[in-house]
């Protein structure tokens, strides 16, 4: 999920010139806009977004911002389908992914309110049958463990048991990081994963009674007046105002992508909604939990939860800028909260998250101190678009704009990942040795499992060998020989972006006996996690 900066989130098409700004609703029209200093410069802001949709091959970007409790801007700029009638505007929704997260970590912190549960408790004090692959872990993990990224496992581990879209329940998909390999120390290292939000809304559904999609509903949405959010695909109605996703087939061609549903995993990701409806969300949590920052409102949750959230668990290390140009953007210290970054910019906090998904990534931005918050919405696979345009809102709020080039400064971050991802393919074919596999290709046939993901199939026909993951219908493709005994799969579905080397082990009399994976590209989603697969034949066959 992807749900999370999009490696693969670099990448560009033409867009059509962006809509005019939609009529405002009438609580919306009547506010003045509130900056902390100069007059903002909208219409320059307009064009500024357009030429980010430009420059990044974005067709359409949704935009809002709020100040002090306020709504001070929120429009649509461009298509929510290329080639197609139908501008985005402020109530077009998007996939959300990983802004999903905050919602989650909230629901949590409801139920803590009510003692109905205590953040410190142990997972397997609320689900007994929670198991890792440590039994430590397994017996220490806290419900707030979950909401962290310090878990020991690795980057984006066990998203291959419901990305893509997968038969695995959310139960099941859960049960299986029993066999999920552990790659560092529990509490002694950030790495974003999504599965154990998957268990948080396990958690979620246990202590309340509820399904995880009733308590968003009546808990968050219904009293937000949130009337533009859906729970997941599923849920899209006839007629609603939805963006459709793009993606760069084979990193190149710009075509519009299906929409997928992640049910089986729904605390990670899975939400849609709109700017307008967002700015309740953001305002709601700029007041500390207030519904809507109404300051005599209903709380959602107490001060308490809204301190809890944003405590730093789990500190990041802070790396240099790819670019000198993108130093301005670098805080100086960073963490993952409950289900939030946490920063600084400008000498100001941030709190801040990022959703990826098939085609469509967003950024959520909370300046708490100024009561400023910012989301950008947009429906093509490229993180540069939406931070490019987050900075050049956030500048506009706090001073009426500044000198760093944002557009400038992410346009040349992007050349530079494209560019290192040729050199990186160069390498590969500098060092590739001419040859033929030692086996036919019928002796590579057969199922092959995984302990934590399951079945794969790899059969013979027409003279070539093909691959099908046996839980993932997308996940079905042809293999290539590429040298000794590796070959290169190339995925049928050529939106994934996600072709993979895979290198068969043969025992000394030549018999395979297992396998392993790993992406080609480094702008591959890291949530494509064959790296920690461990294939071995499961009855191999002979033949096609």
């Amino acid at each position: 999920m992807r749900l999370k900066p999009l490696a693969a989130g670099l990448l560009l098409v033409t867009a059509s010139a962006f809509a005019a700004p939609p009529q405002q609703d009438a609580a919306i029209a009547a506010a003045k806009p509130h900056v902390a200093r100069a007059d903002p410069d909208w219409a320059a802001f307009d064009a500024y977004v357009d030429a980010v949709r430009k420059r990044f091959d974005v067709p359409g970007i949704a935009v809002a911002i709020v100040k002090d409790g306020k709504v001070v801007l929120e429009r649509g700029y461009g298509d929510r389908e290329m080639g197609k009638p139908g501008k985005v505007d402020e109530h077009t929704m998007f996939a959300i992914a990983s802004n999903t997260k905050a919602f989650t970590a909230a629901a949590l912190q409801i139920l803590a309110d009510e003692k109905k549960l205590s953040m410190d408790d142990r997972v397997i004090d609320h689900l007994p049958w929670f198991r890792m692959s440590d039994p430590y872990i397994t017996h220490d993990m806290r419900i707030r463990d979950l909401l962290a990224h310090r878990s020991g496992l690795g980057l984006g581990a066990g998203d291959l048991l419901y990305w893509p879209t997968t038969s695995y329940s959310t139960k099941e998909v859960a049960q299986r990081l029993k066999d999920v390999p552990i790659t560092g120390s529990f509490r002694a290292r950030y790495a974003y994963d999504n599965i154990l939000f998957g268990v948080a809304s396990l958690v979620i559904e246990e202590a309340s009674g509820m399904s995880f999609k009733q308590f968003l509903s009546t808990r968050f949405f219904t009293p937000l007046g949130m009337t533009e959010t859906r729970y997941n695909a599923d849920d899209l109605k006839a007629g609603d105002n939805v963006a459709t996703g793009h993606a760069k087939f084979n990193f190149t061609e710009l075509k519009p992508v299906g929409t997928l549903t992640w049910s089986n995993a729904p605390g990670a990701g899975g939400l849609y909604s709109s700017v307008h409806d967002l700015t309740r969300w953001m305002n709601t949590m700029l007041a500390g939990g207030k519904v809507n920052g109404e300051a005599n409102g209903k709380a959602l949750f107490s001060e308490r939860a809204a301190r809890d959230l944003w405590n730093v668990l789990t500190p990041m290390p802070v790396g240099k800028p790819s670019i000198p140009e993108l130093a301005p953007a670098v805080p100086n210290m960073m963490g993952y909260a409950q289900g939030w970054n946490v920063g600084d910019y400008q000498g100001n906090k941030l709190v801040w998250h990022t959703g990826g998904w098939p085609g469509q990534v967003s950024r959520l931005t909370l300046m708490p101190n100024s009561k400023i918050g910012v989301v950008v919405l947009t429906n093509q696979e490229v993180g540069v678009a939406f931070n490019a345009v987050t900075f050049k809102a956030l500048d506009l709020m706090l001073n009426g704009g500044s000198g760093n080039d944002w557009l400038a400064a992410y346009g040349k971050s992007f050349d530079k990942a494209q560019s290192d991802a040729d050199t990186s393919w160069e390498k590969h074919v500098a060092a590739r040795k001419a040859g033929k596999p030692q086996l036919p290709l019928s002796g590579y046939a057969g199922v092959w499992r995984d302990p934590w993901y399951g079945d794969v199939s790899l059969s013979e026909a027409g003279g070539a060998l093909n691959i099908q993951f046996l839980k993932t219908a997308q996940l079905k493709g042809r293999l290539e020989h590429w040298q000794g005994e590796t070959f290169i799969i190339r995925w049928d579905d050529r939106s994934l972006n996600a072709d993979a080397f895979i290198t068969f082990q043969l025992d000394p009399d030549g018999k395979p006996v297992g396998a392993r994976m790993e992406s080609i590209s480094p702008l591959t989603d890291f949530s494509f996690d064959f790296q920690d697969l461990r294939l071995a034949p499961v009855n191999p066959v002979k033949g096609a």
